[in-house]
This record gives structure tokens, C-alpha cells and sequence, in this order.
């Protein structure tokens, strides 16, 4: 028997079953798993930015706040890549409901936690079921859309990319200032419980198959879940611990790109395995996943650069950096739609509009990067202007490709892939920016200090001339970043050129 060969009871899926007509159940369905994963989004984002509050809270210091988001983290991109297999052995729906209802329970406990030991196990386990759920959406999204409205549905999808990141800053405002830190974990109930009642509704229920069991992966679960953590805690812990100079990050770097090694290649003979291997080879496949992991890395950087610099600057508060990203966020309800009827005509070629959405990210950031210490709120409007469409058109068509190229039996491997690589790289890019943010502070700080020099200000308001001196090393700092999310975007966009093939979408109207 080859890796390409499975026995039929067990090669089959869910998503080769014979989908029911789809109508208002299915349509309430799949908005029921939107809004859980759109929560479970918010839900680490808003956390991460309330960090400080919730640590006044719980009277815990930096370094614990900073294991609460990586364990968080860890698990939650770890789920992302089993989750697929279980919702096929469990039923979509089923395993689905169990995700949020974990989630929600979690979320209310955690406040409640005695103690930062209980806290800690509490995040950890959220995580976990947090991160089940994005795979979930893209499965109903693939499963039980028609052809010619699939789109739409992964345009839903898209939004946890676009419109959820941008709600994270003004949720931790309204909460802290507002109501209580408390409120960032209990955020998830009411939105949870309707998803559920959605869920519950639209979602077709679908037999157990636990015969599955009787070929489980053993080997891949046991090589490939502690190889994502240790390399997600790996990752988010390396700037704060300076990298290879600690010997637990180097442990947990080292350990996890060899677990991953030994995972990946017993993925690639196993019959029933959680990643495909073989699907890299379709090119527009592998163009996507590699271009999806860059697109991340700059829509985060959109997203911190400006709210990092308007709190050390000109020392503003989370719901007074509120306006700056709700602009680029809520459009996305109108943009995303807009873009998938672009896509969905078939006269338009989605690496056109890929190219479009880059190069408006490109400007975006080239703006950015004229950046000065006067910039106040205002000034960032015109550069979130250009992100209401540049967002979803350079995520939209990266889904299309992916799922355009794959056969329906192959939907479970495909939302595998994609999810994963979508974790993995939103952690990458939170390492990267935070390594890139201290060389270039440290650069621009050194700098500065060398040419003040011996200079009779350096002996007159000392405080006061180091803030000024701290202040427009920041400045001085996002303006690079600027630049350096450009260059990414430029080359991501010199890669159409070479990659993809054209994909034209299912049944579009002429």
C-alpha cells in the first residue's frame, strides 16, 4: 500500500458525503462558526493588548504575563493542525459545539483562577480549544457552499485575518478603561452561547467514525503537537530571554525544528495522515501558504506599529488608539465582499488582484515610513485609507488559490495546511517585529548618544534629554519598520510573476 492508498471506509470524509441543499440552516451554520472563531481571535488579541491591566489585576509580573500569551499560543496553533482529523472521526458539528463550549467554560474560569499556576493551565487548555476552531470554518466553508457563492464563505474566513486584528485594541480599551480587566476573558460568553445556538441549528449532524481510531497517527501526534509548542514558546519568548544566549530557548528551538524534521517525514508515508505532504506539490498550493505567512507578518505589523508608537510617543491609551484601527477594520464587512464578487467574475484574474492589494500594503507602509515625532491620530488615517481594500485583497485570492487547486476529498488536509501555516506565521511575525523593534532600538538609541556626543545639552535636564533621546529612537525605529513591511510586500508581489497559475473561481457568473 502507498501513502496515496487508503482503504475505502476510511479514506472516505465528511466532506465526500453527499452535502445537504443548502439553504438558511447551512447559511446560519456557517455565520454560528464565524463568530466563534472571530472570537477566539479577539479573545488572545484582546488579552495580549489588556496584558498590562491584567496583570495589575492579578498582581503578576512581566515575565509571567508574557508565559500566559505563549502558552495561549502554543496550544492554539497545535489544534489548528489536529483539529481537521477529529472533526472527521467525531462529526463536524459535534466537535465543533465541544470546541466553543470548552472555550466559553475556560474563558469565565479564568478570571476566577486562585492562583497564576491554575491561571496558567487555564490559558493553556483555552488555547487549545481556541485553536480548533478556525479550522472548522474554512471545513463548513469548502463542505457546503455552492460552488459559485464558495467566495463569499471563504471571504468570512478571510475576516479573521482582516476585521478581527483590528477589533483587539478597542475591545482592551472599552474593557480596561470602562468595565474591568475581568471583561477581557468574559468578553467570549454571549458571543460563544449564539454560536453555538447557530451551530447547533445549521450544522448538519454527521455519524461518528471511530473506526478511524483503528489507524491513528500515534507516531505523528506524538512528534508533532510538542514540536509546535516548543517552537510557538520558543518563538515568542526568544527576544525577551535574547535567543541562543539562553539555553532553554535554544532547547526548545533545537528540539522543535527536530521533532517537526521527524514529523513531517512520518507524515509523508503514514495512510491516514494530518498534513499531506504530497499536496506541496500543487504550485498554487505551496505560492499561497508561502505568500499567506508574509502577508501576515506585514497586516500585524499595520496593526502594532501604529499603537505602539502613538502609547510611546504621545502616550496614548488603548481606547484612544481605538479610531486608527477601527478605520482599516470595520470596512472589511463591505470590502470583503466586495473583492470575493471581483474575484468570483471569471474575466478578473485573482493574481491581478493579489498584486493590487500588495502594492496598496506597499504604499501604505512607504507612507508610514515618513513617520515624525508630531505624528499625532490623524495623521495615520490616510494609511489605514489604503488597507480597507489592500487587506482583503491580498488575503481573498491566496484562498482561492489554495482551495481553487484541491479536490474536495483533500478539503480536511487543505484547511490542515492553511491554518497552521496561518498560526505559525502570525507567531513569526510577532518574534520577527519584536527582535527587529529591539536591534534597530538599540541602533537608533546608540546613535543618537554618539552624535549628542559631548554636546553642553547632554549636562543640562539630563531626564528630560533621555526621553527626548528615547522618544525619537522610537520614531526613528517605526519608520524602519515601515520600510522593511514595504520591501516584504514588494517581494511578495514580484513572486506572482513567477509562482502561481491562473485559477479561475467555480461556476463564476460571466
Amino acid at each position: 500500500m502507498t501513502s496515496l492508498t487508503v482503504p475505502a471506509p476510511l479514506a472516505a470524509t465528511s466532506a465526500t458525503a453527499t452535502p445537504p441543499i443548502f439553504g438558511l440552516r447551512i447559511i446560519i451554520g456557517l455565520v454560528g462558526v464565524l463568530l466563534a472563531v472571530l472570537v477566539s481571535g479577539l479573545n488572545e488579541m484582546v488579552t495580549k493588548v489588556a496584558l498590562a491591566d491584567i496583570r495589575g489585576g492579578l498582581a503578576i509580573g512581566y515575565d509571567e504575563g508574557t508565559w500566559l500569551v505563549a502558552s495561549y499560543a502554543a496550544t492554539s496553533v497545535a489544534a489548528m493542525a489536529f483539529a481537521p482529523w477529529c472533526a472527521m472521526t467525531f462529526s463536524l458539528r459535534r466537535f465543533t459545539l465541544c470546541a466553543i463550549s470548552a472555550f466559553t467554560l475556560l474563558g469565565v474560569l479564568c478570571p476566577l483562577a486562585p492562583n497564576y499556576e491554575s491561571l496558567l493551565v487555564l490559558r493553556t487548555l483555552q488555547g487549545l480549544a481556541g485553536g480548533a476552531l478556525p479550522p472548522m470554518l474554512m471545513t463548513v466553508a469548502l463542505r457546503f457552499l455552492p460552488a459559485n457563492i464558495k467566495l463569499y464563505g471563504l471571504a468570512g474566513y478571510a475576516l479573521t485575518a482582516t476585521f478581527g486584528p483590528g477589533l483587539g485594541t478597542p475591545l482592551a480599551g472599552l474593557w480596561t478603561e470602562y468595565v474591568g480587566w475581568q471583561w477581557t476573558f468574559w468578553q467570549v460568553v454571549a458571543p460563544c452561547l449564539i454560536a453555538m445556538v447557530a451551530v447547533g441549528y445549521g450544522i448538519p449532524q454527521d455519524p461518528l467514525r471511530l473506526e478511524r481510531f483503528k489507524q491513528f497517527n500515534w507516531r505523528g501526534l506524538l512528534l508533532g503537537f510538542p514540536a509546535i509548542c516548543m517552537l510557538v514558546i520558543g518563538i515568542l519568548q526568544g527576544n525577551r530571554l535574547d535567543w541562543f544566549e539562553s539555553n532553554l530557548i535554544s532547547g526548545l528551538l533545537v528540539g522543535g525544528s527536530l521533532l517537526l524534521v521527524l514529523f513531517l517525514i512520518n507524515e509523508w508515508s503514514q495512510p491516514i495522515p494530518f498534513f499531506k505532504m504530497q499536496m506541496l506539490g500543487i504550485r498554487n498550493l505551496s505560492f499561497a501558504l508561502l505568500t499567506l505567512a508574509g502577508v501576515l507578518v506585514v497586516l500585524l505589523a499595520v496593526i502594532i506599529i501604529p499603537s505602539s508608537y502613538l502609547a510611546q510617543v504621545q502616550g496614548y491609551r488603548p481606547v484612544q488608539t481605538a479610531p486608527v484601527t477601527l478605520l482599516a477594520a470595520l470596512p472589511q464587512l463591505i470590502a470583503l465582499p466586495l473583492v470575493a464578487a471581483l474575484c468570483n467574475l471569471r474575466r478578473v484574474d485573482c493574481r491581478w488582484v493579489l498584486g493590487i492589494g500588495l502594492s496598496m500594503l506597499a504604499l501604505s507602509c512607504l507612507g508610514g515610513s515618513q513617520l515624525t515625532s508630531a505624528w499625532i491620530r490623524d495623521d495615520f488615517y490616510a494609511l489605514q485609507l489604503l488597507q480597507i481594500f489592500g487587506q482583503p485583497m491580498a488575503v481573498l485570492p491566496l484562498l482561492m488559490l489554495a482551495t481553487g487547486s484541491i479536490n474536495p476529498m483533500d478539503g480536511p488536509f487543505a484547511s490542515s495546511w492553511f491554518n497552521t501555516v496561518k498560526g505559525l506565521a502570525a507567531v513569526i511575525a510577532t518574534g520577527v517585529l519584536e527582535t527587529l523593534t529591539t536591534a534597530r532600538l538599540h541602533f537608533h538609541s546608540t546613535m543618537l548618544v554618539d552624535r549628542l556626543g559631548n554636546s553642553p545639552l547632554a549636562d543640562a535636564d539630563s531626564a528630560g534629554l533621555a526621553h527626548r533621546l528615547h522618544e525619537q529612537a522610537v520614531v526613528l525605529t517605526a519608520a524602519d519598520l515601515y520600510l522593511c513591511m514595504a520591501g516584504i510586500a514588494v517581494a511578495l508581489i514580484l513572486l506572482i510573476f513567477w509562482l502561481p497559475t491562473r485559477m479561475y473561481p467555480p461556476r463564476a457568473p460571466t
